[in-house]
């Protein structure tokens, strides 16, 4: 009884300290994205003064079509992971 009360407590401890970790890694992200978005809005800033300045109307475009890439990719390997995974339930359980 002991022992399974010190394994709960272990994986307790291990999870408020993974907590912790992530939650100090998202409070340290924003400032590393608001980096990026100064520098384009330096950019486009910069540009607008200047007469023979390239157009900028593309720009959030750009930044959207960036953003969006690694989403789907990203969404794409979950779609036929969780296709293999259950493939590979029914097989285990004998329906094929």
């Amino acid at each position: 009884m002991y022992h399974i009360q010190l394994k709960i407590m272990k994986k307790a401890a291990f999870g408020g300290f993974l907590t912790l970790v992530v939650a100090v890694l998202l409070s340290v992200l924003p400032l590393a994205s608001q980096a990026q978005c100064t520098m384009c809005k330096t950019q486009v800033e910069a540009s607008r003064q200047e007469k023979d300045g390239y157009d900028t109307t593309g720009l959030n475009k750009g930044i959207l079509y960036l953003m969006t890439i690694p989403y789907v990719l990203i969404g794409t390997v979950g779609f036929f992971w969780y296709r293999h995974s259950q493939q590979q339930k029914k097989k285990a359980n004998g329906h094929v």
